[in-house]
């Protein structure tokens, strides 16, 4: 496979939105208990339907919330959910270097959701980013131990490349965001 060939594969892979996995999977998996299969169906379609749509699920779950005038900060609700785990998003290997690697995820994404409850509080919100900091060293550091590197994770280091670019493109966002507001 080539560089480029992966680059694809990679950005269609990530393409597919969280809405899809932090609020309709919840959804299927309560109606698996009620139709397997419909569930199985209706989550196949989804997935189909947002790799070659991205964003479609969002755009689906927008029209509902305002066609029966529910008024939400959509945003701040995906942000507060991102500390629930989501199997598609966890390494399933048994490898304590890849539980390892699970920990410092769920442990960055969890200080992540709090931002929401934090912001307007100056010195929990600074002390929020200084632990969003450590969090991305640690799984940084988790992400280039040797042990994993053995394991083959690092073979495809265009996935790492493209992930570290975007935590780069988030972070400009960031800065730009309060440039605006200072």
């Amino acid at each position: 496979m080539t560089m480029e060939e992966m680059r694809i594969e990679t950005e269609t892979n990530s393409m597919v939105s969280m809405t899809l996995y932090a609020v309709m999977y919840p959804v299927f998996n309560e109606l698996e208990r009620i139709n397997l299969s419909a569930a199985q169906t209706l989550r196949a379609a989804f997935v189909k339907a947002e790799r070659e749509n991205p964003g479609l699920t969002q755009d689906i779950i927008m029209k509902i919330l305002e066609k029966k005038n529910v008024q939400i900060n959509y945003t701040e609700s995906l942000l507060r959910m991102a500390a629930d785990d989501v199997e598609e998003f966890l390494v399933d290997r048994p490898e304590q270097e890849f539980q390892d690697l699970n920990d410092k995820a769920r442990a960055l994404k969890n200080i992540l959701s709090k931002i929401p409850d934090e912001i307007n509080d100056r010195v929990r919100f600074l002390q929020t980013i200084k632990d969003i900091a450590s969090a991305i060293k640690e799984l940084l550091d988790t992400l280039f131990n040797s042990n994993v590197e053995e394991h083959g994770l690092i073979s495809r280091a265009i996935n790492v490349f493209i992930s570290a670019n975007r935590l780069i493109h988030q972070t400009n966002l960031i800065l730009q965001t309060f440039k605006t507001v200072i």
